[in-house]
């Protein structure tokens, strides 16, 4: 799996509008600035994310994008979907199916699909809410 730029800034523009719930809308450029990304690159992303209905968007001067739902709503893996081609592991394996001809005779083919399923399983189980306060991962002493 390489998650790629769109991907990792798709994250950063999630958790951005995440982090200011009380602004409403934010425009583009307030995002860009904050996260040192080209609104060109940005435009792209949001696209992508206002068409698989993570966000919402309003024009006019008091316009921009904000989350459509409480951030504990979304997971890493469903953002990164609408964004990413493929996160499996291999190019054989897409949305845990395998395209391969040699696949029948394959004996690697069913470790890249527990793998594929590990990973999803992993990516569902994080939420932007987890991202957001780190809670997840922080260790009890």
């Amino acid at each position: 799996m390489n998650v790629t730029s769109k991907g990792r800034y798709a994250l950063r523009v999630m958790l951005d509008l995440a982090q200011h719930p009380e602004d409403g809308y934010i425009s583009l450029k307030t995002v860009a600035d904050r996260q040192g990304i080209s609104m060109k690159y940005l435009e792209s992303i949001v696209c992508s994310l206002k068409k698989a209905e993570l966000v919402e968007s309003s024009r006019g001067k008091e316009g921009g994008y904000k989350l459509s739902r409480a951030p504990g709503g979304y997971t890493v893996g469903e953002i990164l979907r609408c964004i990413e081609d493929n996160l499996a592991p291999v190019a054989c394996i897409k949305a845990g199916s395998v395209n391969c001809e040699h696949a029948a005779a394959c004996m690697t083919v069913p470790m890249w699909k527990e793998l594929d399923e590990l990973t999803n399983a992993y990516l569902e189980s994080v939420s932007l809410d987890d991202l957001l306060t780190g809670e997840k991962w922080k260790t009890s002493t």
